[in-house]
């Protein structure tokens, strides 16, 4: 699966790595040049965050699946229990 960033996510990223490097480098970086650090950040290692993503996403869900019992859990035959504590008020 190939990661893509919208138009926009793109241009706030080239942004950031542009001011990156103006406060952090010594040296600047071109428009041209931050947009291919991205590209090779994002398809180097964007695939290991979006996997990690995808495991602690499975791993949420598991843990919901597995109260999922206690949270829609109905007591059985329970019809019969309602009557006899109702009647036995009656006595």
């Amino acid at each position: 699966m190939t990661i893509e960033l919208t138009k926009e996510a793109r241009a706030e990223a080239i942004k950031s790595i542009e001011r990156y490097f103006e406060e952090n480098m010594e040296e600047r970086i071109g428009n041209i040049a931050a947009g291919a650090l991205l590209n090779f950040f994002v398809e180097e290692i964007g695939p290991v965050i979006y996997n990690q993503a995808v495991a602690e996403s499975q791993d949420r869900l598991r843990a919901r699946i597995d109260e999922l019992d206690i949270e829609v859990h109905e007591d059985e035959f329970q019809f019969w229990r309602k009557y006899d504590n109702g009647r036995k008020g009656r006595k």
